[in-house]
């Protein structure tokens, strides 16, 4: 699960080398429900059916409060890196474009 500013584009091969795999992809939309439990659009990196490993881009530690999908379309979550720690382990690292 990686996290990335909304105007920002995910950087596949940071992304691989932050957690230490040759290579990563996007998981195509008919693969993400029965992974995660979530529908494309409204994937979350909390209370999904497995926990995997989460990096958060580093720039998220420059604002007070993040915001990401809750879940489902239409819903956010609004959170300090602090409390997000207290529900999920998760990195922050340089993973953007």
């Amino acid at each position: 699960m990686f996290l990335v500013p909304v105007n920002k584009e995910l950087d596949l091969k940071k992304a691989a080398h932050t957690v230490r795999e040759k290579s990563v992809e996007m998981i195509k939309s008919k693969e993400l429900f029965p992974l995660t439990g979530y529908i494309h659009g409204g994937c979350s990196p909390i209370g999904m059916k497995k926990q995997f490993k989460t990096v958060i881009d580093i720039t998220a530690k420059d604002f007070e409060t993040i915001i990401f999908s809750g879940g489902k379309i239409g819903y956010q979550v609004e959170v300090t890196l602090n409390d997000l720690q207290k529900v999920i382990d998760f990195i922050l690292e340089n993973i953007k474009a």
